[in-house]
């Protein structure tokens, strides 16, 4: 029951529909006794400082979550950012510190790198085209390239925005970054796909799947109409395909800690069960163990 105790997180993007933490949250947060709820919020850009300065005045609010297309412009708002955030200049959860102080982090990037451990999926020395150059794709060329990535391609429509995130990871871990001027995924053993293409029906698709090299990799980390039309297109072919919703899940204990409910957070690190069943559609249900640990 919410009560004038109850600690309130929201979660903030725009458009809001797709977002799948509130599900995991607000189902973990009571098989834990934890007084706390996960509001969602749609905010557009023109709203974001005044939302995030407005909700965190309240005593009661515990933190925020930030999906597309916040993540950068969040980074600008808070007070303080940690490593990883300052290197993909973006951030996904806000606290408020002891000192009044916003906090913010960014944990996109491990929580994808987790997945593809999961999985058993390759991409220490593999090369590597990523296809959108914002808070999501920063933080997820920032973790491939600390795993040893050969070497990271970013495409994005905004190329000034695709060189930036280049040379923040080349400078950062040394590895052979660029920003591809094309899509064409022809060459790359992983193809990730960071834009939001696939949230409506009409979008197209963001490569050519024939281009595709049929023994590449090939993951999308939408959170709605999975398996999208790219992984449709993909497994079509033969390839191995990824779907968003581990690195949600992966990285749902790194938010939880980050809010101080370790409780919730150790609760998924033993088994993430219930969140898998949650999120994961039936045709998909079987790419991990059931059960699996969220960490080794």
């Amino acid at each position: 029951m919410i009560t004038g105790k109850t600690s309130v997180l929201f979660m903030v993007a725009d458009p809001i529909e797709q977002v799948r933490t509130p599900e995991i949250f607000n189902k973990v947060f009571p098989l834990c006794d934890l007084d706390a709820v996960m509001v969602p919020l749609h905010v557009e850009p023109v709203n974001l400082e005044s939302t995030i300065r407005s909700l965190f005045k309240s005593k009661t609010t515990r933190g925020m979550v930030l999906s597309i297309p916040h993540k950068t412009a969040a980074a600008g708002i808070v007070d303080r950012r940690s490593n990883g955030a300052i290197t993909a200049n973006a951030v996904n959860a806000i606290r408020r510190g002891d000192d009044g102080q916003l906090d913010g982090d960014l944990f996109d990037g491990t929580g994808f790198a987790k997945s593809m451990d999961r999985y058993s999926m390759q991409y220490r020395g593999k090369s590597v085209l990523l296809l959108g150059a914002g808070g999501a794709a920063s933080a997820i060329a920032a973790a491939l390239a600390e795993g040893e990535a050969a070497r990271i391609a970013i495409y994005d429509i905004d190329e000034a925005k695709a060189q930036s995130v280049a040379s923040s990871v080349a400078e950062r871990y040394g590895i052979p970054s660029s920003a591809q001027k094309t899509n064409d995924p022809g060459g790359f053993e992983v193809v990730i796909n960071a834009t939001p293409l696939g949230l409506k029906a009409d979008d197209p698709l963001p490569i050519a799947p024939e281009r595709i090299e049929r023994s590449a990799i090939v993951c999308d980390i939408l959170m709605k109409n999975q398996p999208t039309p790219l992984l449709r297109a993909a497994m079509s072919r033969g390839n191995v395909v990824l779907p968003g919703f581990d690195m949600l899940i992966l990285q749902s204990p790194q938010f939880l800690d980050f809010f101080g409910l370790h409780q919730a957070a150790e609760f998924l690190r033993r088994d993430d069960t219930i969140a898998r069943d949650m999120l994961f559609p039936p045709e998909l249900r079987n790419l991990v163990p059931r059960g699996a640990r969220s960490e080794p």
